[in-house]
């Protein structure tokens, strides 16, 4: 075994790193040796998630005693049978406990030296996913195949018009990202159509992606390289799959939030209402990545951006890097503990579909009163109407819809004096009855959005004049 490098974990790994093997017995004992003496093994909490996927040769004996000479560091996963590179890099995602992860190919094409470059704006909060390109290299790179470099030019290339991305070197083995950011997302290719799926998938999220030069040392085929020309064939073939759909979320729930997201000119109406009331110091609760905040933040002193799931504030984080106003808080709406440091330091706070969520509502609506100073104002929207209550709402975690004076009593109890209830989005109130009460959907068509969106310039005009109750109600109350 080559090197002896004993490291131990004082606290959970800062950086998983993802090693697929397959057939490199002759190899993968290196590559290990050189990962944990590499600049980056040293200076954060680092594992090795390494999986043998069904490997013929001696390559699942090696990591086993890989594993046992760096217990704690090296953690091992075995394939009964080979399925392919993007199913041993989805099990070593989902055994892995780092906060990122990097993929860290087991055949040296890959400088373990480059990790640190290739993880530096993961780790300073600039980056979401980060891509090592072959091909924007500042350093040595092996010479080889014409035609391999021209289908990878290529596949990059039509990868980039689906995706709308500028990428230099889609095939990159060195992908690192966030790990809560990918585990949300239904990887589904076993074989090399992985690389191009994550891709597309990240960019459909809105996901800020970068990229950084590396080195490589790239492998002839009687040296073992493993891609062949068929695989090009079910990249290009995954590419279109996962381009024309949108397929980015595990939950039912996130999915509707992520269809509701795609409609900029509902948001930028919800937030044309609210914005008569917002004042200078804000505090935004529940904002998700920030589809509201977006509109709502500029021009404001202080705006802090709360939110309960560490990924959304992750992304807040990346998203709002350069707005010296915005602040991130985690925030339960439900927890009177979580609005201690929040107190009396706010004259707006905007909760919108969010009250529904949370059991006691009670409780929900006197924090909301706590972290207003005196004379501030709560903007609260909530879901209206028992009545049109369905799947939706059930999938979405809504514990009720509101009548008017329910809502205006709960503001009130919490001691908020209320100024205006309006009624928002009567055009969708049918809609969202059919497809909730009657075809019992758990999501949106996206075409159905689309229509609905491009037609907000109508529903604004109109939505007034509609002769029954609104989607939503938006209750304005000050606190006394």
């Amino acid at each position: 075994m080559p090197g002896c490098y004993h490291l131990w974990l004082t606290g959970p790994p800062k950086l998983s790193i993802l090693i697929p093997v397959y057939n490199e017995q002759d190899l993968v004992a290196t590559v290990v040796a050189r990962v944990l003496r590499s600049p980056i093994a040293r200076a954060e909490a680092v594992e090795i998630v390494a999986v043998d996927d069904g490997s013929s040769d001696g390559s699942a004996g090696v990591l086993d005693e890989l594993a046992r000479h760096h217990a704690g560091i090296v953690r091992v996963f075995h394939h009964d049978r080979n399925r392919g590179k993007g199913a041993a890099v989805r099990t070593a995602i989902q055994g892995a406990a780092g906060e990122f992860a990097i993929i860290q190919d087991a055949d040296l094409e890959y400088n373990p030296e480059d990790l640190t470059d290739v993880m530096r704006p993961l780790l300073e909060g600039h980056a979401d996913a980060v891509f090592g390109s072959r091909f924007a290299s500042a350093g040595e790179r092996r010479v080889l195949y014409f035609w391999h470099s021209l289908a990878n030019r290529f596949l990059t290339t039509v990868c980039n018009a689906i995706a709308d991305l500028n990428l230099t070197d889609m095939g990159t083995g060195y992908k690192a990202f966030r790990l809560s950011t990918v585990r949300s997302i239904p990887l589904r290719r076993d074989d090399f159509g992985f690389e191009p799926e994550l891709i597309i998938k990240l960019a459909q999220r809105g996901a800020a992606l970068y990229e950084v030069p590396i080195s490589y040392r790239g492998r002839t085929y009687d040296e073992g390289k493993k891609i062949r020309r068929i695989d090009s064939l079910r990249i290009l073939s995954a590419i279109f799959y996962y381009g024309l759909r949108r397929d980015i979320y595990l939950d039912d729930g996130a999915r509707i939030l992520d269809a509701l997201a795609q409609t900029p000119r509902f948001n930028r109406w919800m937030a044309a209402i609210i914005q008569p009331w917002v004042g200078a110091r804000v505090l935004e609760i529940g904002a998700g990545i920030g589809n509201l905040s977006q509109y709502l933040a500029p021009r404001r002193r202080r705006y802090v951006a709360s939110d309960i799931d560490a990924e959304h504030l992750a992304r807040l984080r990346v998203r709002f890097q350069n707005r010296p106003n915005m602040e991130l808080a985690r925030c339960d709406l439900s927890r009177p503990e979580d609005f201690t440091t929040l107190e009396g330091k706010s004259d707006t706070v905007i909760c919108l579909n969010v009250l529904e969520h949370v059991a006691d509502d009670a409780v929900g609506m006197r924090n909301i009163a706590s972290a207003l100073e005196p004379g501030g104002r709560a903007i609260v929207l909530v879901p209206q109407d028992q009545r049109i209550y369905g799947t939706l709402d059930k999938v979405l975690g809504h514990y009720r819809r509101y009548t008017e004076q329910e809502l205006r009593s709960r503001m009130e109890e919490a001691g908020l004096e209320v100024e205006r209830v309006l009624p928002f989005n009567r055009a969708t109130r049918y809609p969202w009855w059919f497809n909730g009460r009657v075809l019992k959907r758990t999501h949106f068509g996206r075409f159905q959005l689309w229509l609905f969106d491009h037609m907000v310039w109508l529903w604004r005009r109109v939505d007034g004049m509609l002769p029954w109750q609104a989607v939503s109600i938006i209750g304005v109350g000050k606190k006394r």
